[in-house]
C-alpha cells in the first residue's frame, strides 16, 4: 500500500536529521494511535536516509512485566561492544547510560536511533529517554521515540517522562493524524467498497484499513478482529499453527524458535504466513504486521493449546545461552506454562536483575510474579520474597502494595516465633502507614517495635527502631524527644559501623533541629553529614532523603533560597534513580516553594505533575494542594475549596502540625480573600491551638496573623518567628522589609498593603498588580482611594494591559487549543496535565473572559486580542 499523507512529517523528521548531523541532536517523539502506521513512517524515513547515517534500531516488548533496557538490548545484540559487555554484568545504570551517549558521540557520521513502542517501555528504559532527551544537543545524533498515544494516559509512566522533557531543547514532538477520507478513497479505489463507509467503520486508521481492502472477495467486516481472523482462516491448517506458535512466542519471534515450536517440517507453513503478509519478516526475526493481529491470534488460541506452546517455548529458551533479558521473557512463559518451579527461578532472578537496574517497578512486578506462585516454598523464603516485594513498591510509590506485603511477611515471623524479624518488619510498617498518612496506627507500629526489639541484645534492628522513633517524633514537632532518640539510633549505629543507620539518624537528628526552630543552622550541618554520609556509601534513597528534609526544611523556616538548590537537586537525584515516591515528595514541597516565591504559574505547574500521580503519598499531595488553593485564592481564579478541602481530609488524620499547620492556614487566607472573616479566622484558630501544643515559630507566627487579621483577639506568641512577631507588633515596614530579605514578594506586600501610607499602598498596590493577585491588588486600590488619593487605576496598569483578562500562561495555552475544537482529554495529552485540572484551566478562562460557553470565549478572546481574529 502507497503511504499516503505523510510527506510533511517525512520533511519534518529529515529536517531534523539534518539538525542532528550539524551537531544539534534531537529527539523526536512520534505518536499516534495503534495501527496508525508508526512503524511504517519510521521505515520510510530510514529508507529515505539511505547511508547518510548510521542506523540503530531497537524496541519495547508488551510483555505482562517489561524487561529492563530492551531497546538497548536490540541494539547491543546486532552491535556488541561495550554496550553489550555492560548489560551482560549488569552494570550500574549510570555506566552504562553514559557508554551508549559516548557510543553516539564519538560516532564518524550522523547517527539515527530508533525507539519503537515506548508506552511499553520499563521504568530503566524511560530514564534512558529522559537521560539522552537532555543530553542529545552537542551531539550528531537523531533518536525517534514512538508511542501508542492511546494507551498512554495522564498517569502513564511515559507521560511523566514527557512532562519532564517538555521544556528541553533537543526534544519535538510529531503526531501521526489517521487518513482522511479522501486518502481512504484512493487505497479503496479498486477494491469496489465505498469510500466513505470505510473511512468511518475506520476512523480512518491505515492498519484497519489495510487489513480490510486485504481480505478481497470478503464482505466488510463488522469488526477489525473478524477482518484479521477471516485472513487467518484461509491459510493452510499448518499455517494457522505457525500463527499461533509465533503469536505465544512474542511480539518477534526469532526463526529459530519458531522452528523448534513448530518442528523443522513445518518450514513451508512458515512460509505461507510471510507470504500472505500476517507475518513479516525484519532483521531480528519474524514479527505480525501489527501487535493487534497478533492479539487476535492469541484470542483464538484453546488454553490447554496455549499452555503446551508457552512450555515448548520455555524448554527451548531454557536451552539457549543465557542474555540478561532472558529471566524476564523465561518468567512470562513460565507463568502462562504453569510451570510454578520455574516461574520462582525465573521471576526471582528478573526482578534481582531489574533492581540492580533501579528498575523498581518492574522488580516489583517480577517479585509478584514469584509470590504468586511461592505457596509451597519454606515460610522464611516467602517471607523474604515479601520483603523484598515491599521494598521495591515502597521505592517505586507503590505504598499500598508495600503495606500489604510487609504485613504478610510479619505475619509469617509471628509464626516462626522470629522475633527479630518482626521487630524489623514492625518498624517498617511504622514507616508505610506514616506514608499513607495513618499516623496513629504508625506510632502503634514504632512502639511495638521497640518493645520486641529491646528485649534483644543490642543490634541494627534496634538501631532502626531508635531512629524510627526519633522520625515519628520530629514529624510530630517533638523535637526534644526526637533529639534523644535519634542520639541513641547514633550512637548504637557507630558501635556497629553500620552508615545506612548512621545516616538516617543524622538525618532524624538535624530536622528535629530545624524543623523545631532550636538550632537551624547546626541542624542543617547534620543533615548534610547525613548526606554525605549517603552519598559515601552509595545509599539513594538516604541521598534523596536527605536532599528532600533540607529543602522542606528550609522552605518550613523560609529559607528559600538554600530549598530551591536542594529541591531542585533532589528532583534530579530522584529522576536519575528511579525513586518515585522520594520524586514526588520533593515535587510537592517545590510547589510550595515556588508559590512563596512569587512563580505561580510554575507553581501550579509542578503542584498538577504531582497531583496527577496516580499513587502519590497522602504527604506528597497535602502540599501540592495547598500550594494550588493558595495560588488560586491569591489570584482570585475559582476552584479554590476543592483542593483545600481534599488538603484538609488528608492531613487531619496524621495530627502533625507540618500537616495541618499550613492547610490551615491556606484555608484561612482564603476565607478572608473571599470576604468570609469568620471562617477566616474559625479556621486559623484550629491550627493555632495545635501549634500551640508544638511550638514552632513559623506556624506560630503564620496562624496568630491569620487569626488577627481576621478580627479575631490573640496575644502574640513570644515565639513567633520574626517577620510575623513584626506584623503582630504592627510594625509593618519592617516586615515587609524583612519579607522582602526572605524572597516572598507576596508577604510583602500584604504588610505594605496593612498600612494606611499612601506610599506604602501604591508599592502594594504595583507588587500585587505584577503577581496577578486581583482580590488583594482590588483591595490595595480600595484602600488608597478611601484615603482620598487620586489617580488609583480602575483597571488594568499599562504593565498588565496587554494581558486585559488578567489570565495565566496556561490559560492562555487552554485557549488557544480550545480554538481548534479540542476536548478536555485532548488538550491534557498536548499539556501533559489531567483532564480534570484542564477543567479547572477551561472553567478559569470562562470566568475572567465573561462567557458562558467555549465558543463565545473564543470569541471574546479574540476581541481583546489574545487571539488573532477569525
Amino acid at each position: 500500500m502507497p503511504l499516503l499523507e505523510r510527506g510533511p512529517l517525512l520533511a519534518t523528521l529529515g529536517a531534523l536529521l539534518g539538525e542532528a548531523g550539524a551537531g544539534h541532536g534531537r529527539l523526536a517523539v512520534l505518536s499516534g494511535e495503534a495501527g496508525v502506521g508508526k512503524t511504517a513512517l519510521v521505515q520510510e524515513f530510514i529508507r529515505s536516509v539511505g547511508g547518510a547515517a548510521q542506523i540503530l534500531l531497537g524496541a519495547c516488548d508488551p510483555l505482562s512485566t517489561p524487561q529492563p533496557l530492551g531497546p538497548l538490548l536490540d541494539i547491543a545484540s546486532t552491535e556488541g561492544g561495550e554496550i553489550q559487555s555492560l548489560l551482560e554484568a549488569a552494570a550500574p545504570r549510570a555506566r552504562i547510560f553514559a557508554a551508549f551517549r559516548q557510543r553516539l558521540a564519538s560516532a564518524r557520521q550522523p547517527v539515527l536511533v530508533v525507539f519503537e513502542d515506548v508506552h511499553w517501555a520499563d521504568d530503566a528504559t524511560l530514564d534512558l529517554l529522559r537521560f539522552l532527551g537532555r543530553r542529545l544537543e552537542p551531539l550528531r545524533a537523531m533518536l525517534v521515540a514512538t508511542f501508542r498515544d492511546d494507551e498512554v494516559g495522564p498517569t502513564h509512566p511515559l507521560r511523566v517522562v514527557l512532562g519532564d522533557l517538555a521544556t528541553a531543547h533537543a526534544v519535538r514532538r510529531l503526531a501521526i493524524p489517521p487518513l482522511s477520507e479522501q486518502a481512504v478513497g484512493v487505497l479503496a479505489k479498486d477494491s469496489g467498497l465505498d469510500a466513505g463507509a470505510l473511512h468511518r467503520l475506520t476512523g480512518g486508521n491505515p492498519f484497519f484499513v489495510t487489513e480490510i481492502l486485504a481480505s478481497p472477495g470478503s464482505r466488510l467486516p463488522p469488526t477489525i478482529r473478524d477482518a484479521i481472523l477471516s485472513r487467518v482462516a484461509r491459510l493452510p491448517k499448518a499455517a494457522q499453527r505457525a500463527l499461533e506458535a509465533a503469536a505465544i512466542a512474542g511480539p518477534r519471534v526469532e526463526p529459530w524458535l519458531l522452528a523448534g515450536i513448530l518442528g523443522e517440517g513445518d518450514a513451508r507453513a512458515i512460509e505461507a504466513c510471510l507470504s500472505s503478509g500476517v507475518l513479516s519478516a525484519a532483521a531480528d526475526g519474524l514479527a505480525f504486521r501489527n501487535e493487534l493481529a497478533r492479539e487476535a491470534v492469541l484470542q483464538t488460541i484453546a488454553p490447554p493449546r496455549g499452555v503446551m506452546l508457552h512450555r515448548r517455548v520455555l524448554a527451548i529458551l531454557r536451552g539457549r545461552a543465557a542474555t540478561p533479558d532472558a529471566p524476564a521473557r523465561l518468567a512470562h512463559h513460565a507463568e502462562a506454562a504453569g510451570d510454578r518451579a520455574a516461574v520462582l527461578r525465573y521471576a526471582v532472578a528478573a526482578a534481582d536483575h531489574a533492581r540492580r537496574l533501579k528498575a523498581h517497578r518492574e522488580a516489583a512486578a517480577q517479585y509478584a510474579r514469584a509470590l504468586r506462585c511461592a505457596d509451597g516454598l519454606p515460610p522464611a523464603q516467602r517471607a523474604a520474597l515479601l520483603e523484598a516485594r515491599s521494598y521495591e513498591c515502597y521505592l517505586a510509590g507503590q505504598l499500598t502494595d508495600a503495606l500489604e506485603a510487609r504485613q504478610g511477611a510479619l505475619t509469617i515471623w509471628r509464626g516462626l516465633d522470629d522475633r527479630l524479624k518482626e521487630g524489623e518488619n514492625l518498624r517498617w510498617l511504622s514507616r508505610l502507614l506514616w506514608f499513607l498518612g495513618r499516623n496513629a496506627e504508625a506510632e502503634e507500629a514504632g512502639r511495638a517495635a521497640l518493645a520486641v526489639l529491646e528485649q534483644l541484645p543490642p543490634v541494627r534492628e534496634l538501631a532502626w527502631a531508635y531512629s524510627n522513633q526519633a522520625q515519628l517524633r520530629m514529624l510530630a514537632r517533638d523535637s526534644a524527644e526526637a533529639v534523644g532518640w535519634a542520639e541513641r539510633a547514633i550512637a548504637l549505629a557507630r558501635e556497629l559501623g553500620d552508615a545506612e543507620i548512621l545516616a538516617h539518624a543524622l538525618n532524624n537528628l538535624g530536622s528535629a533541629l530545624m524543623c523545631g526552630g532550636r538550632d537551624p543552622e547546626r541542624g542543617r550541618a547534620y543533615v548534610e553529614e547525613s548526606l554525605r554520609v549517603s552519598l559515601d556509601a552509595g545509599l539513594p534513597e538516604h541521598v534523596s532523603r536527605a536532599l528532600a528534609n533540607l529543602g522542606s526544611n528550609c522552605v518550613a523556616c523560609y529559607r528559600l533560597a538554600h530549598a530551591e538548590r536542594y529541591l531542585d537537586e533532589g528532583v534530579a537525584y530522584c529522576l536519575e534513580h528511579d525513586l518515585d515516591a522520594a520524586r514526588i515528595y520533593t515535587m510537592g514541597w517545590r510547589a510550595v516553594l515556588l508559590m512563596l516565591q512569587g512563580r505561580w504559574n510554575e507553581a501550579t505547574d509542578v503542584a498538577a505533575s504531582v497531583l496527577a500521580y496516580p499513587q502519590g503519598a497522602a504527604v506528597s499531595r497535602i502540599q501540592a494542594l495547598v500550594a494550588l488553593g493558595r495560588v488560586r485564592a491569591r489570584r482570585g481564579d475559582p476552584e479554590v475549596w476543592g483542593p483545600l478541602d481534599e488538603a484538609l481530609d488528608l492531613a487531619l488524620p496524621t495530627g502533625e502540625l507540618q500537616r495541618i499547620g499550613p492547610v490551615r492556614a491556606a484555608r484561612s487566607e482564603a476565607a478572608w480573600l473571599d470576604g468570609d472573616a469568620r471562617r477566616a479566622a474559625d479556621e486559623a484558630r484550629a491550627g493555632l491551638a495545635l501549634a500551640l501544643r508544638h511550638p514552632d515559630p513559623w506556624f506560630l507566627g503564620e496562624l496568630a496573623c491569620a487569626v488577627r487579621r481576621a478580627g479575631g483577639l490573640v496575644d502574640a506568641p513570644e515565639a513567633a518567628a520574626e517577620p510575623f512577631a513584626l506584623q503582630l507588633r504592627a510594625r509593618w515596614a519592617e516586615a515587609a522589609r524583612c519579607w522582602s530579605e526572605l524572597g516572598c514578594p507576596y508577604e510583602a506586600a500584604q504588610a505594605l498593603a496593612a498600612t494606611d501610607d499612601p506610599d506604602s499602598l501604591r508599592r502594594a498596590l504595583a507588587e500585587f498588580d505584577r503577581l496577578g493577585a486581583r482580590p488583594a491588588t482590588a483591595a490595595a486600590a480600595r484602600r488608597l482611594r478611601q484615603l482620598g488619593v487620586r489617580g488609583v487605576p480602575r483597571g488594568p496598569r499599562p504593565a498588565t494591559r496587554a494581558n486585559p483578562a488578567q489570565l495565566t500562561e496556561r490559560e492562555v495555552d487552554v485557549l488557544k487549543l480550545l480554538v481548534s475544537g479540542l476536548r478536555d482529554a485532548e488538550i491534557a495529552q498536548r499539556l501533559f496535565v489531567s483532564p480534570r485540572t484542564v477543567g479547572h484551566h477551561v472553567s478559569a478562562v470562562l470566568a475572567k473572559l465573561g462567557a458562558r460557553s467555549r465558543t463565545e470565549a473564543v470569541r471574546e478572546a479574540a476581541r481583546l486580542g489574545y487571539l488573532p481574529p477569525r
